[in-house]
């Protein structure tokens, strides 16, 4: 057996699309039909515990299935393991960015930061308002930065305490929070989404920009009258008395409009293009040192020192970023707000991340991802049937390579092609490509986004994904401006 003899490698932004030609399509889906169906069963077993463990080992297991596959189509081990490689080192910043979040979680907590957007937002925000605000400031903060993660890590973990402060649904909070967010992510220039969407169709960043707000603009907006209408039908009879919340978070921290500092300087890093990393780093130490002067009797209290010696101020910061650390309150309706996972936290969800990694590698590696787009692209060959191959082609990429990059650059060059024949100008394919690829990356649970999100704000996928609203009617929308030939751009011929 000559080895690997039928695969061949296309370098393309970092990314490499991989074409096995003895595989067939049947086999290609093999590996997804076997991970849905012990997914789906695992989920039936342990329910929302699924994700503490055992969904990882079913994604090991689902990447096994493909390996066979791939075993019997003449692809080596070694291949396979290269590919994983090449995967896991992928998400090395998202491992360190969630690492980072966890420790700015924590100084943000001991620091009173969190609690004072808290402490504030329960007397700005109420109920019947409270859900489209929070779509409306998680959008200004994503445009701003360019990131939804970003937007999640700061404003999107207060905005989740605060709402369950009032007694909303966490799964409610969490929908609108990243419905905003990734309104923002896809609109703002400065996200690397919107910068590699129209690099992979072939057009340009603000034509690509315009082009999309189309069905962008109309979206978000479908998304806040309906967060509007579930505000007034909130029912929050059983919700805590505000003031008498107001009154235990002022005894647990010096609340202080100082402290809103430290967040605005992590965001205004982030705006002047500084690294995620360092911008998040620079939040968690400011969180420290703000800790040591707002809050020196939390940092005692968490370590059970008698006075803020520098040791002991040393090991309440250092606990604070690494492991679980609750600061003591009376009322049990902010027990869980007055808590924060530190590091240790995020362990689950990189777990989580690297064993998708681990199945989109091998999917990749055996060639099984390019087959399946090429067999999309050739189910349809009306101007409708290419846009509906393009937004399967970018959800099934979400869901088997578990990665939202992969999930715009595959179809983005595979499909390039097929939209220039039919007559299409190339911002119609990068708006689908974020119209599909971008915003469903956070619905699937095993996808880095999802996790991420997820891990970051304390929720889990199956909780928030009816109420990311915008984030599922995305590809709704594109495809009805498709059938319906709303605003269809065509090659201008020269």
């Amino acid at each position: 057996m000559q080895d690997n003899k039928n695969l061949s490698k296309i370098k393309i932004e970092d990314q490499k699309i991989i074409d096995n030609k003895e595989l067939n399509i049947w086999e290609a889906l093999f590996p997804v039909f076997a991970l849905v169906a012990m997914l789906a069963f695992n989920v039936f077993v342990f329910g929302d515990d699924a994700l503490s463990g055992s969904n990882q080992f079913v994604l090991l297991l689902g990447g096994a299935v493909a390996a066979f596959v791939g075993f019997r189509n003449k692809v080596s081990y070694k291949v396979m393991i290269e590919e994983v490689a090449e995967n896991i080192k992928s998400t090395a910043g998202a491992i360190l960015i969630l690492l980072m979040v966890g420790a700015l979680a924590g100084t943000w907590l001991i620091s009173g930061v969190i609690p004072a957007m808290i402490y504030y937002g329960l007397q700005v925000l109420n109920p019947t308002i409270f859900l489209a605000a929070c779509l409306i400031i998680c959008a200004v903060i994503s445009i701003a930065t360019g990131s939804s993660w970003t937007t999640s890590a700061t404003v999107g973990i207060a905005l989740i305490g605060i709402g369950e402060a009032l007694g909303i649904s966490l799964g409610m909070t969490a929908g609108a929070v990243l419905s905003g967010a990734y309104f923002g992510d896809k609109m703002s220039p400065m996200s690397d989404t919107t910068n590699l969407a129209p690099a992979m169709a072939g057009t340009d960043l603000f034509t690509h920009i315009k082009y999309m707000a189309l069905t962008t603009v109309p979206t978000v907006i479908i998304t806040l009258i309906i967060f509007i209408i579930i505000g007034f039908t909130l029912d929050t009879s059983g919700v805590a008395d505000v003031d008498v919340l107001l009154t235990d978070v002022n005894k647990a921290f010096n609340i202080s409009p100082w402290l809103f500092l430290v967040p605005v300087i992590v965001i205004a890093l982030i705006v002047k293009k500084t690294p995620p990393l360092i911008a998040l780093l620079a939040g968690t130490i400011l969180g420290g040192i703000f800790a040591i002067i707002f809050q020196p009797e939390v940092v005692t209290q968490i370590t059970g020192a008698k006075e803020l010696t520098f040791v002991a101020a040393y090991k309440g910061i250092m606990q604070a970023i690494t492991v679980k650390t609750s600061v003591a309150t009376e009322n049990a309706a902010l027990v869980d707000l007055f808590t924060a996972g530190g590091m240790s936290k995020m362990l689950g969800t990189i777990w989580l991340i690297i064993c998708a990694m681990v199945f989109g590698g091998i999917m990749d590696a055996i060639g099984a991802l390019a087959r399946i787009s090429a067999f999309m692209l050739s189910l349809f060959d009306s101007v409708f049937g290419l846009f509906a191959s393009t937004v399967f082609t970018c959800i099934g990429l979400n869901f088997t390579a578990s990665d939202q990059y992969l999930a715009i650059v595959v179809p983005g060059k595979m499909y390039a092609k097929a939209y220039s024949d039919k007559g299409l100008a190339p911002e119609n394919l990068s708006r689908t490509l974020e119209d599909s690829g971008t915003v469903t990356s956070v619905l699937i649970p095993w996808n880095t986004c999802g996790a991420y999100h997820s891990g970051v704000l304390g929720v889990s996928v199956f909780d928030y994904a009816f109420y990311a609203i915008f984030n599922w009617l995305s590809p709704f929308m594109t495809l009805l401006f498709a059938a319906l030939n709303i605003r269809i751009k065509q090659l201008v011929k020269k």
